[in-house]
Order: C-alpha cells, then structure tokens, then sequence
C-alpha cells in the first residue's frame, strides 16, 4: 500500500485531492495534526515517509517544502505555479505526446498545469506541433472559470448571504495581462510571444471554458474548422480524459456550451466552431478536475505504474 501526504491539504485543491483519495483502498494518507501543518520538522518528516507528496501550497513555500525531501524515492506532485517550467520537472498533462507521458512515468518531480493553461495548451499544442500556428502568432484567449478556482477566501464571498449584486455577473479580472499562468501556457504550447489573456469568474461553483479565437488570414496554412477539428482528433484518439466533440456538439445543449457541464469529472472536451475566415476553439473541463486535483492524482497513476484511470471519472 502506498503511502500519501498532502502538505497543504486545508486549501481547495488539498481537500478535493484528499476526497479523491480516501477512497481508494490501495492508498494509505498519512495525516499531519493541524497544529503541526506549518512545522518544518513535522512536515520533512511526513514527505520524506510517503510514496507520494502532493504539494498544495503558495508557490514560495511549494518551493520550501521541494527542499525538505530528502528521500530519493519520494514523488513529489506540485499543483502550484512554482516548478511547471522549471527544468527537470515532468509536465503533466500526459496526454500532450509519449514523451509527456514517458516524463511523468519515470519522474520523482511533476508538475500540475494550471486550470486556464489547461484548456488553452490542449488547443494550442497541437496546431504549433503541425506548424499550422507559427510560434509567434498573436494569440488572444477569453476563458470564464466557476469561482471554486478563486480559493477558500473567493469560495465564502461567492457564498454569502451578503455578498454584492455584482457578484452574480460575470467579473472580469487581471486586466493588466499579468495572469500567473502566461509563463506556462506560452512555454508549454510553443509560442513566442505572450497571449492576451482575459480570464473571468462567475457565480457558479465549478467548471472553465477556455476560448481562442483564430484568423485564417494569419495562419501558417490555409486551414478550416472541420481540418483543425480532425487534426486534433487525431492528436487526442487514444486520450480517455480529452475528446474532440464533433461538428454541432453544442446543439444537445441548444445552441449554448455551458461552462459546468463536466464538473466533477477529469475530462475535457474540445470544440472547434467557425468558417473559413473565423475559427473558435474552445475546451471545457473541471477547473477543480483536469485543471487541478483529477490532473493530480492522473499524475500520481502513471508515476506509480497504474492504470491512470483509476479512481477517477
């Protein structure tokens, strides 16, 4: 049986990792009292005994506690922003390519991508692979999250009795293009240049849809939204957690693509709307699922050379 510490597991992505994990019965999580969560002896002690470390913190102290490992065979998963490009560590989302997978079956050190970046490298990915997407195209993305991704703080303003009216609309935020994801979500799809990017939260508690507008004028190729849809179904074929949804897909939903129709899940699904001169991609997922905890313990199944389904939907 393996053994499972979460340091972190207070915060959002810690307590829906440890709800995904406690029901398995091949793992054993080894529990840190409350009152010692923040002492670093306490803390080395738990990482350096387990099998698996999840890493469910700020950035700095995801950094701190790397350096509290000593044990060789510890795996450290990290589902903050600190290490997704850092050398040396795996990326995972495995179903990127073989060497994405391969990474993160031999690595003591992976990466959680981001929930937004997600989205957005599952679309960009492939199309910069197949030169269609020239590195240094001008990429704008929109992307609308439920407000579980703005944290426990966020979660209880959406969740009270009192909160503001605007808190039922959309909100847009980090207008200054300063989002802690572009880092990772340009060196992870091959680009150049910086996308413009303009996140939003709205009042629902979980999903994401991730949205890139495309101009076939400024394309490497000339290109349509049946090719791009084929050549991403042909990149994702043997993914069980990404599928390309075919041509009117959104139709079962009348016309619309709700932002919360995987929550729960791991999956993501991949739309490709428009015509010869405007295209839309658009990927759906969990932003608590494949954008945080379900990418996490994925991770930890392929790291421990199981099926990397298990225990998950």
């Amino acid at each position: 049986m393996k053994k499972i510490f979460i340091d972190g597991a207070s915060g959002t992505t810690g307590l829906k990792l440890r709800e995904r994990l406690s029901v398995r019965q091949d793992l054993e999580i080894i529990d840190i009292d409350v009152d010692l969560r923040r002492d670093t002896e306490t803390r080395s002690r738990m990482i350096n005994a387990s099998d698996v470390t999840f890493l469910c913190l700020p950035d700095d102290a995801a950094r701190e506690a790397v350096k509290l490992c000593t044990n060789q065979s510890t795996i450290i998963i990290d589902a903050s922003t600190a290490h997704r490009t850092t050398p040396g560590w795996a990326y995972g989302f495995p179903e990127l390519s073989g060497r994405h997978r391969e990474e993160i079956a031999k690595s003591k050190r992976i990466a959680v991508p981001g929930c937004y970046a997600s989205g957005f490298v599952a679309l960009t990915y492939p199309l910069v692979e197949e030169k269609l997407i020239q590195p240094y195209y001008p990429m704008t993305v929109n992307a609308v999250s439920g407000y579980s991704g703005a944290g426990k703080k966020g979660i209880a303003e959406y969740e009270s009795p009192e909160k503001p009216d605007e808190y039922n609309s959309p909100r847009m935020y980090s207008m200054s293009a300063l989002h802690k994801h572009i880092p990772e979500m340009m060196a992870k799809s091959g680009l150049s240049f910086p996308p413009i990017f303009s996140p939003m939260v709205d009042n629902f508690y979980s999903g994401m849809l991730v949205s890139i507008p495309l101009h076939t004028r400024l394309m490497a190729k000339p290109t349509t939204a049946d090719k791009i849809r084929s050549l991403l179904s042909e990149h994702y074929k043997d993914s069980f957690f990404v599928k390309v949804m075919p041509e009117h897909a959104e139709e079962k939903y009348g016309g619309y693509l709700p932002a919360n129709g995987l929550s729960g899940t791991n999956s993501m699904e991949i739309y490709a709307f428009g015509f010869d001169k405007h295209i839309l991609l658009t990927a759906r997922l969990d932003n608590l699922g494949k954008g945080a905890s379900g990418a996490a313990v994925q991770c930890m199944n392929i790291a421990l050379g199981l099926d990397e389904k298990t225990g998950l939907i």
